[in-house]
């Protein structure tokens, strides 16, 4: 059985943007696309470090803010060449708030 940790209502964070939630092993970024799914993501990109939370959403996808690569926010791998994807984390939504799963962000912790 999971636990889930509440992060936000989604109305706290604008369609098509993000929200950056901060975890002792390093920033997860939370995004909503304009048909409401949630989507968490390290926050780094895997090629200079830009941060993710900055870049443009559209559709299920984000596009790093430094380079244009674009990543799937349903498998964060990069699309085009295997140039490298981040990890992913669950993500739900339940009564208009948005629920990040503990148990995935504590075996990020350890990492």
């Amino acid at each position: 059985m999971s636990d889930w940790m509440d992060i936000a209502a989604l109305d706290d964070v604008p369609q098509r943007g993000s929200r950056v939630v901060k975890t002792p092993g390093g920033c997860v970024a939370v995004f909503r696309t304009a048909e409401d799914e949630v989507y968490a993501l390290n926050n780094s990109c895997p090629h200079m470090g830009g941060p993710l939370s900055e870049g443009i959403v559209h559709g299920a996808s984000v596009t790093c803010p430094l380079h244009n690569w674009v990543f799937s926010l349903e498998t964060g791998q990069a699309r085009g060449a295997d140039i490298g994807r981040v990890d992913t984390y669950p993500a739900k939504v339940e009564n208009g708030r948005i629920l990040l799963d503990k148990a995935t962000l504590n075996q990020r912790i350890v990492a």
